[in-house]
């Protein structure tokens, strides 16, 4: 049923003359168009330097460096935001491109914010935020960079299945 209701919904979105389309969660499909906006999302900070991250480094899952500048890295269930998703907290002007992930992520809609140190990732604390989405990523490169690494934990191959499913449709 819901495979019915999400093209319907998405037809009522664009026949709109509203520019902004306000959710409670995002409806991750190719269809999100850049400029929608996402209310009540729950974001939460990480830092390299956090026991489960050691063994990364300053790497992100793309396997370049974690950023924390005008454009800031950030993490999330990559069948839910893929890889390449760039989004901007509403009244903050930060960038923050989704380009890493983690296993207390997978199956919800929560972001991880890239923090440089443990202080401020303890200062962000978890907080629900609005989302303007300025470029929706990849499912088909998110399916690409994680179907290797599906034998390692069970959290990757449960977003292997999600994007499979995503990108055959």
């Amino acid at each position: 049923m819901l495979r019915y209701i999400l093209p319907c919904l998405a037809a009522l979105c664009l026949s709109s003359s509203a520019e902004e389309v306000t959710l409670s969660k995002p409806k991750p499909t190719p269809t999100v168009q850049p400029g929608s906006v996402f209310q009540g999302i729950k974001t939460t900070a990480y830092t390299h330097t956090e026991a489960d991250h050691i063994e990364y480094g300053a790497k992100n899952a793309a396997g370049t460096a974690l950023k924390h500048g005008q454009v800031r890295s950030a993490a999330a269930d990559w069948s839910v935001y893929p890889i390449g998703t760039v989004f901007q907290i509403i009244g903050d002007s930060s960038l923050y491109i989704v380009d890493d992930y983690g296993s207390a992520l997978v199956g919800t809609y929560t972001i991880d914010l890239y923090k440089p140190t443990a202080s401020a990732m303890d200062q962000w604390g978890t907080r629900k935020v609005s989302i303007r989405i300025l470029r929706w990523g990849s499912y088909a490169k998110s399916l690409s960079i994680l179907k290797p690494r599906a034998y390692k934990a069970s959290h990757v191959r449960e977003m292997v299945s999600r994007l499979a499913a995503r990108v055959a449709a």
